[in-house]
Parts: C-alpha cells; sequence; structure tokens
C-alpha cells in the first residue's frame, strides 16, 4: 500500500511538474516575444532619433543662416535709411521737375507763326544739308576713280620696277666682277712693277759692275777678287762636269752598265742673288725635294672651289 502511494505521489508530482513546465515555457515564448518587439521598437525608436537629430541639425543651420541674415540687414539698416532718404530727395526733384516742365509748355508755348518760321527755317537747312551731302558724294565719286586709276598704274608699274631691279642685281653684279678683275689686273701690275723694277735695280748692278771691270781692265789693273773667284767657279764647274760626263759615258759604254730610263734631276741652279752672276751652281748635299707626278688614285679627290673675293 505504502508502495502504491509512493508511486502515485510521484506520479502527481512528474504530472504537475510537466505542466508546469509546459506553463513555463509558454510564459518564456511569451516574454521572448516580448523581447524581440521590444528590440524592435527601440531600433524603430533609434532611427526615428537619428531622422530627429538630422532634422534638428539641420533647423539648426537654417536658424544659424537666419541668424546670419539678420545681422546683416541690421548692418545694411543705415544704408537702407540713407537710400529711403536720398529716394525721398529724387522724388521730390522729380515732382518739382514736372512742375516745371507743365508751368513752361503753359507758359513758353510759342504761337503759331513762329512755329510755321521755325519749320521754313528748318526746311531751308535741310535743303542746304542735301546739297552739301550731294556734292561730298560727288566728290566722293570722283575721288574713288582717280582712286581706281592710279591703283591700276601703280599695279602696271610693278612690272616695270621688277624689270629694273632685275636690271639693276645684273648691273651690279658685272660691277662687281669688273671690281675684282680690275683689282686682280692692278695686283699683278704692281707684282710686275715690282718685278720690273728689281729688274732695273739688277740691270744698274751690273751696268756698275761692268763699268767697274772695264776701268779696272782699262787702268790696267787685274779684275776685282769676287770675279776671279767666280771665274774659277765656272772653270772648276765646266771641268767637272766634263769628268762627269766622260765617267758616265764610260760607265754606259761598260758591258755591265744599266740603262736607266727615269728622268735626271737637276743638280745646279742659278742663283737670284743681286751680287752674283747668272751662273749655274751646284746644289750640294741639299737639294731641293721634286715631286712626283700624280698617281690614279687622285681621281677620287674633289678640287678645291676657290671663292670669290669681295670687296
Amino acid at each position: 500500500m505504502s508502495q502504491f502511494v509512493k508511486n502515485f505521489t510521484f506520479s502527481f508530482w512528474a504530472y504537475c511538474s510537466g505542466h508546469l513546465l509546459r506553463d513555463r515555457e509558454e510564459e518564456i515564448g511569451i516574454l521572448y516575444e516580448k523581447i524581440n518587439m521590444q528590440e524592435m521598437l527601440c531600433r524603430n525608436g533609434d532611427t526615428e532619433m537619428q531622422v530627429m537629430d538630422e532634422k534638428i541639425r539641420f533647423l539648426k543651420l537654417k536658424v544659424d543662416e537666419k541668424k546670419r541674415q539678420i545681422k546683416l540687414w541690421f548692418k545694411a539698416l543705415p544704408v537702407k535709411n540713407a537710400l529711403d532718404a536720398h529716394l525721398v530727395v529724387l522724388q521730390i526733384q522729380y515732382s518739382q521737375c514736372k512742375d516745371r516742365i507743365k508751368w513752361m509748355e503753359e507758359t513758353l508755348d510759342p504761337p503759331p507763326p513762329e512755329l510755321l518760321k521755325k519749320i521754313e527755317q528748318l526746311e531751308v537747312e535741310l535743303v542746304q544739308k542735301e546739297e552739301k551731302l550731294l556734292e561730298t558724294d560727288f566728290l566722293y565719286k570722283h575721288v574713288s576713280r582717280l582712286t581706281d586709276r592710279i591703283h591700276a598704274t601703280a599695279e602696271n608699274g610693278k612690272q616695270d620696277t621688277l624689270l629694273l631691279a632685275k636690271r639693276t642685281n645684273e648691273l651690279r653684279k658685272m660691277i662687281k666682277d669688273r671690281t675684282r678683275k680690275a683689282m686682280a689686273l692692278v695686283a699683278e701690275l704692281s707684282m710686275k712693277q715690282a718685278l720690273a723694277i728689281k729688274l732695273q735695280q739688277e740691270m744698274k748692278d751690273k751696268e756698275q759692275f761692268l763699268m767697274t771691270v772695264s776701268s779696272r781692265i782699262a787702268q790696267g789693273l787685274p779684275p776685282p777678287k769676287e770675279t776671279e773667284d767666280e771665274w774659277l767657279k765656272i772653270l772648276h764647274n765646266e771641268r767637272m762636269q766634263k769628268e762627269a760626263c766622260a765617267a758616265e759615258e764610260e760607265q754606259a759604254a761598260a758591258p755591265s752598265s744599266i740603262h736607266m730610263t727615269a728622268e735626271q734631276r737637276p743638280t745646279t741652279y742659278i742663283p737670284d742673288d743681286e751680287h752674283s752672276l747668272p751662273v749655274p751652281r751646284p746644289y750640294g748635299t741639299l737639294a731641293p725635294f721634286k715631286p712626283r707626278e700624280p698617281r690614279s688614285n687622285r681621281r677620287h679627290f674633289r678640287k678645291p672651289t676657290v671663292k670669290p673675293i669681295e670687296m
């Protein structure tokens, strides 16, 4: 019996506990729904608060702008008062001017005869102006015709001017060429004159030397020492030349000699000194350089162009 009671008690307690748990679960679900609703309301409230904050900020900006405009209007208020006063003065002046014009129209209106006389005078002046205008138009047309004629003459004269300029350039070129040739001839003439003066001086020296030698010979005196030395040198050179020719002939006649076809190099020269006779002298060891004939490769080199001398 006691066991049955225990089982019954345990079953009843389990049933009550399950019923309570189900009730608590339902209450918890309701509470969760309320919590979700409260959170959603909070989020909506936050969003509305943000919107309201934006509106408040915008309204504050508008208030600041209005305050700034009010300050500006307060600053411009003295200017407005001055402008209003000036406007009143101008209105008074305008009314005075209107009254003055009305009074002048009433009091100073001329009678009809004077008006007719003034109209006739204006018509006469208008006719005079028209006549002057016609004269000016006639003069303008005449000047235009003359200008066109002068322009045509100038156009025709351009060709003559061009031909004259070309002819002038050709004449200038010819004058330059003639001047250059004349200068070249003058330079050549100067060289010839210098050479003639030199030859005349040499001739005078030779005549003087010849007169000296003749006078010494006429007096029975021997010629000067220089003449004797020159004569001995000439004899010595002739003897040396004869010996050289004889040696060459002997060498050529020898059976072992080699016949040379090369051009003979000069071994003597004629001095151009003023105080020496025009007698050939041997070069000795210091013979002058003789350039050889140009080879065929010189055809690849272009001759230099001689620039004309401009004066």
